[in-house]
């Protein structure tokens, strides 16, 4: 082989070898980059300290991360309080992995998930939202713990709202929504109805100022106090039944014991 054909594969190792190295390198950015965004959407305070009490999921967007602190305060000593905030849209592929594998940076099971979707994504049509929606119910559902779910309705925007939103697109969505959340007779925490009554307090087209925040956030705090208060009348009774349950199998068995040592001595006394 001369030098010249040697140098020309030379070369082309070259390349090959820097074009490998480039694409790991781009694969464990964006791996990253998807790890920083999960992580930076929970505030370093939703990290619980009681391993003892429930944990609750908020699962949305910024606005359910502006009521966040509200929920957390009013939830203090009853639960721990976990925040997903994401842009990401019914419809969009991406939403469920994102769920997933917070999930499993999280590595904790939810005893109550307070879920909303659908202030994103005015690219996606009614049509997707509808074919996403239980794909993102399915996510949802897969989260450990066998949670209570609480699903919360889109809350409305000013009339200047840009990227497609607009109220007439709300309403299209939450009842799309509706209709499944029904289906399933999952909980309804009807925030839009609430917020429709306190225009005055908007910060912007879509967000609310903190009074209007922790309006809400008290509103979905009261709807998981309610869930956790029923989870816990539901174990109550089901210790109890357990309890009542080992107390009739002892009984029974006492009661049998006694049937068969009252016929032993009655056989005795026969042959006697």
């Amino acid at each position: 082989m001369n030098n010249g054909c040697k140098d020309h594969i030379g070369t082309q190792l070259q390349k090959i070898s820097a074009a490998h190295v480039f694409r790991t390198f781009a694969i464990f950015s964006i791996s990253l980059v998807a790890r920083f965004t999960l992580l930076c959407a929970q505030d370093q305070t939703s990290i619980p300290e009681e391993i003892e009490l429930p944990n609750v999921l908020l699962l949305g967007d910024s606005i359910t991360r502006n009521y966040f602190p509200q929920v957390t305060k009013d939830l203090r000593g009853l639960a721990n309080v976990y925040l997903l905030a994401s842009s990401t849209c019914v419809g969009d592929t991406r939403l469920h992995r994102q769920i997933a594998e917070f999930a499993a940076l999280q590595g904790v099971s939810f005893a109550v998930v307070h879920f909303n979707n659908g202030l994103h994504g005015w690219g996606y049509s009614e049509a997707q939202f509808t074919s996403g929606f239980p794909i993102f119910l399915q996510a949802i559902r897969a989260l450990p713990g066998r949670a209570k779910l609480i699903w919360t309705t889109i809350t409305p925007v000013k009339p200047e709202a840009s990227n497609g939103a607009t109220n007439p697109r709300i309403d299209a969505r939450n009842a799309i929504a509706r209709a499944f959340i029904e289906a399933e007779r999952i909980t309804i925490d009807d925030q839009h109805a609430l917020m429709t009554q306190h225009a005055d307090l908007y910060e912007d087209a879509f967000h609310f100022n903190k009074a209007g925040s922790a309006i809400m956030g008290a509103q979905a705090a009261t709807s998981i106090r309610r869930a956790l208060e029923k989870l816990r009348t539901r174990a109550a009774r089901s210790t109890l039944a357990d309890t009542l349950g080992g107390t009739t199998a002892c009984c029974s068995l006492q009661r049998h014991l006694t049937r068969r040592s009252n016929d032993a001595q009655s056989t005795h006394h026969g042959k006697s």
